[in-house]
């Protein structure tokens, strides 16, 4: 399949999964998302996940999936490390629903261009995925997909929010070289998730947590996933190896 046939044939897979999500359809892919305790009292939150089309550096590989070229990427920001809530991890724009913002979607959309400087009339909105329960923050997320239709010069808005903002190509993403999972153990026992360590410009980034069990569950929703060995560890900060 060529590079023009593959651009159109991703949007059109990430539109389905929207359309299947908002009939109510059972998403398989996102068990992991699933199985997070409910939130009493969550607060509204919603996070932008941009797709498009590289205008930068590629990656240097042709990933199986018929509908992902080397120049798909995602949008990504480093949060600052002096963040009292998850400093330096790798995450989605967004943030809370404010009372101004007419829905999640809308937050979304703002947060990204506060924190990105995100030309958001370049942007696409392709629809919601469900929301999910982030107990230690006590928010309720909503996850927002988007194509970048139309992409724009993206930067850090406000150092004390975000360290970097960049563009990952989906095919590093998929890389079994790049996958792993992450351990973290806290009284309550031990919690394993997906974990991305993916080259940037500005060396490795470390993608875990809430922003790596969404592109897990999406890419394995979409038949993206390529076979990874799940009995790798990757250490977090702090973490010996």
């Amino acid at each position: 399949m060529t590079l023009s046939a593959r651009v159109p044939a991703a949007r059109a897979q990430l539109q389905q999964l929207v359309e299947s999500t908002a009939s109510g359809a059972v998403q398989p892919g996102f068990e992991i998302l699933r199985a997070l305790p409910e939130v009493p009292d969550a607060r509204a939150a919603a996070v932008l996940i941009l797709f498009g089309v590289l205008d930068d550096v590629p990656a240097d590989r042709e990933p199986p999936a018929r509908t992902v070229s080397r120049d798909l990427d995602v949008l990504l920001l480093s949060r600052a490390e002096t963040l009292r809530s998850h400093p330096g991890q790798v995450a989605f724009p967004g943030g809370r629903v404010d009372d101004e913002d007419a829905d999640a979607v809308a937050a979304s959309l703002r947060e990204a261009r506060e924190e990105t400087g995100l030309d958001v009339a370049g942007v696409d909105v392709l629809g919601t995925l469900e929301p999910i329960p982030l107990e230690y923050s006590r928010h309720l997320v909503t996850p927002v997909v988007a194509w970048w239709r139309r992409p724009s010069p993206v930067h850090v808005v406000d150092e004390a929010e975000s360290a970097d903002v960049f563009r990952a190509p989906v095919a590093d993403l998929l890389d079994p070289a790049h996958r792993g999972v992450t351990v973290v153990r806290t009284d309550r026992g031990e919690f394993r998730g997906p974990a991305f360590l993916i080259p940037t410009t500005r060396g490795d980034r470390l993608v875990w947590g809430f922003t790596a069990m969404i592109l897990d569950g999406l890419f394995s929703r979409l038949g993206w996933t390529e076979p990874w060995n799940r009995d790798r560890i990757i250490p977090l900060p702090g973490q010996n190896a």
